[in-house]
């Protein structure tokens, strides 16, 4: 049964997301302001305050879908937007950790249409200053010094944990034939969903939430989380280079077993055993000899995995999670406002394109 995409309230959520950045930015840039030379200088340039040489810049600062969530969280929760704002920026830095240390892992030059901090300052810069941001995270939310600061910081370290996880699943499937379907959204709710389910908890938790309104919240943020990286694995392969920021079939260059890939492989039929075939005899060549693939194998590829259904399936599934985030928002007493905008939010997750 192919389910319906949403109607998004454009304005409504551009507003969300703008107040979210508006109100994490200036905390988040002072705790920036906190790292050591040159580490504070390679972290305003990830973070696209300053280009590489150094000058004010107000290029794209990525989505800010996280503090988003964690402002709504704690108006759910019946507190002041602003009591989310510690959580907004812990998670925000926990995020752009991964994002630092990912590109180095992966091997990608080109984040939001820019050099990324390994490419222009190094693996060195990119590891150090990943680790900063992870520990900076903590000390944003542990200074504030209250019981829920505690708790809060406790779901963070788990969301963490958990999101270091699946990029450790992620590596490993590269180098495997076969992933099964379980397994990919089994990585993908670790390395996605467990922070999006934090963002969209940790407000709340500090606004003095019980634990149960907390893991619901967490529910729905788990769910959109996957939805939101299905929407990225569809990207990662068609999506336009001018609004990623990343090269054209980024995902096939890089072998991963994103969810078109492997439910492509699941699928059975020619194009299915096709792939199998061509991913089976990538696993002979040398790095240099895969180097050499050009874009018109690149195309072939997305197309058997579009022929295969891997497109298709991976679209639906992005809208089964998207259903499954927004019933779970039917357990928790919030303000419908409130409700509203969450849905929005999740509406946006699911049509985006980039």
């Amino acid at each position: 049964m192919t389910s319906a995409i949403p109607t998004v309230d454009t304005a409504g959520v551009t507003a969300l997301l703008e107040r979210g950045r508006t109100l994490a930015t200036p905390v988040l840039r002072a705790a920036v302001n906190r790292l050591a030379p040159p580490m504070d200088t390679v972290a305003a340039y990830h973070f696209g305050w300053i280009d590489a040489e150094g000058r004010p810049a107000h290029g794209d600062q990525g989505k800010a879908v996280r503090p988003a969530l964690a402002l709504l969280s704690a108006e759910a929760a019946g507190a002041a937007a602003e009591i989310g704002i510690p959580g907004a920026v812990a998670v925000e830095l926990v995020h752009n950790f991964s994002l630092l240390h990912d590109d180095l892992m992966d091997g990608d030059e080109q984040r939001r249409h820019r050099d990324t901090v390994w490419k222009l300052y190094g693996p060195a810069q990119a590891i150090l200053v990943g680790d900063a941001l992870f520990a900076l995270a903590n000390e944003v939310l542990l200074e504030l010094g209250t019981v829920e600061a505690g708790r809060a910081t406790r779901r963070l370290t788990t969301a963490t944990r958990k999101l270091i996880d699946g990029q450790a699943q992620d590596i490993s499937y590269e180098h495997r034939e076969r992933v099964t379907v379980a397994e990919c959204l089994e990585m993908e709710g670790n390395k996605t969903g467990a922070l999006l389910a934090c963002a969209v908890s940790i407000g709340a938790v500090l606004g003095g939430a019980d634990d149960r309104t907390a893991d619901i919240l967490e529910a729905y943020g788990y769910h959109l989380g996957l939805a939101f990286q299905a929407v990225d694995d569809l990207l990662g392969i068609w999506g336009d280079p001018e609004a990623t920021g990343k090269q054209t079939w980024s995902d096939l260059r890089q072998r991963k077993k994103s969810l078109p890939v492997v439910a492509a492989l699941a699928a059975g039929g020619p194009a299915s055993e096709r792939l199998a075939e061509l991913l089976a005899a990538d696993a002979g060549l040398t790095d240099a000899q895969l180097a050499d693939f050009d874009e018109e194998e690149f195309a072939s590829r997305a197309a058997l995995i579009e022929e295969a259904g891997g497109r298709e399936w991976t679209s639906q599934e992005a809208l089964r999670q998207h259903a499954t985030a927004v019933e779970a928002l039917g357990r928790v007493d919030m303000p419908e406002e409130v409700r509203a905008q969450l849905v929005a939010l999740a509406d946006f997750v699911v049509v985006r394109k980039r």
